[in-house]
């Protein structure tokens, strides 16, 4: 294992269409035997950067550095890398066993015999001995995915890449496969760059997560502090299931409180001290879907709302509702299930008001009140 540091990374593609850069200028030093998670919606460049590390695409600008070495113009057999795709990319004629040892034949001096010990330790330690005599077509995906990982972690890298390799499983393995790939980087203590769009496999997996959006690092934080003390709003509006409710409001400042208004409604307030804003000054308000508390009683609540649809999920409803003709997401616990065209009372709590530049997008309050900003996040949903 190894620290893997990249400086100044780009990458830019120029071709009959025009320039474009699916890389731009990224900075991350990803510590020895960390997790990280490369995360963003697609086309977002983390793939690109991936492939940068592996050596599969040349870098414009900027360097990679593995423990004491630069590596960027090397051959990826240089590298004392192992990737993983999200196909597996396993060879079709050759069993599990030739599979793994495939790589060690060509990039060590091992014995034959001292490879097929080191490929029965590790299948012994993935428990797939049973399945070293198959071939691909004869297993399941998430046989082949431990295969591929077997054929990966045998050649003892420096750092581990993976694309997206649950993306193929269903459901309940992809579940499964999360908590045994945390297991094994933890066993095997190794550095980790993990890619994936999807942020649940980022959030539960990750020692730290590298948000990305349009080639750009938007934020490296742990999850939990990216998820309550997001940099931006791409990063508060991506993280989060269902996703943030934004508003574009203007403030109303009096001597104690800064209140937030959408069209004649006032949404939420904050202790005057909170954030620098002026009377009718334009800001993005962020309100997270457990965040929302409903009321029966419409008095009850800081605001009324009309409910119009309510989805059932088992251990939460989703409950959507109407404010001056805009959508508000409520995730409530299942004992709370209005009906549609029913009037209920709103009200979130001030340490739960995310506040944004409307025309930067920059965070000005994230959770917890002024003094916690830095030094909070949730340990359980506030109430209000």
């Amino acid at each position: 294992m190894a620290t893997l540091e990249l400086n100044d990374l780009s990458k830019i593609y120029d071709d009959a269409q025009g320039r474009e850069t699916a890389v731009d200028s990224l900075d991350i030093d990803i510590r020895d035997g960390e997790f990280l998670v490369l995360v963003g919606p697609s086309g977002c460049g983390k793939s690109t950067t991936l492939r940068m590390i592996a050596g599969l695409e040349t870098v414009t600008n900027g360097t990679i550095t593995i423990g004491d070495r630069e590596v960027q113009s090397l051959s990826p057999s240089e590298r004392e890398i192992a990737m993983v795709f999200q196909s597996y990319a396993l060879y079709t004629q050759m069993t599990a066993r030739r599979n793994m040892a495939y790589g060690l034949k060509h990039s060590t001096e091992l014995s034959k015999q001292e490879r097929h010990k080191r490929v029965d330790e590790i299948a012994e330690l993935l428990d797939i001995t049973e399945l070293l005599d198959d071939k691909p077509d004869e297993m399941s995906g998430g046989q082949k995915q431990r295969v591929a990982l077997g054929r990966a972690i045998v050649r003892d890298p420096d750092v581990f890449l993976l694309d997206e390799p649950l993306s193929n499983l269903d459901a309940k393995l992809r579940a499964r496969m999360r908590t045994e790939l945390q297991q094994l980087q933890s066993d095997l203590d190794v550095t980790v760059v993990y890619v994936t769009h999807d942020q649940t496999e980022a959030m539960t997996m990750a020692d730290r997560i590298a948000v990305m959006n349009d080639g750009e690092l938007q934020q490296v934080a742990p999850p939990e502090v990216a998820y309550d003390h997001p940099e931006n709003e791409f990063v508060a509006t991506f993280l989060g299931s269902p996703s943030m409710n934004t508003f574009e409001t203007t403030t109303d400042v009096t001597a104690t409180e800064l209140r937030f208004r959408y069209e004649g409604t006032t949404l939420a307030s904050v202790p005057r001290e909170s954030v620098e804003l002026s009377q009718d000054e334009r800001v993005t308000l962020g309100l997270r879907p457990e965040d929302v508390r409903l009321f029966d009683d419409s008095k009850d609540g800081s605001f009324a709302a009309t409910v119009t649809v309510s989805e059932y999920q088992g251990n939460d409803n989703f409950v959507h509702l109407s404010v001056d003709d805009r959508d508000l997401m409520a995730r409530v616990p299942p004992d709370t299930y209005p009906d549609p065209g029913e009037t209920v009372g709103v009200t979130v709590s001030p340490r739960d008001v995310f506040l944004f530049d409307s025309d930067t997008g920059t965070a000005l309050k994230t959770y917890g009140a002024p003094d916690e900003q830095t030094a909070q996040t949730r340990q359980s949903v506030s109430e209000p």
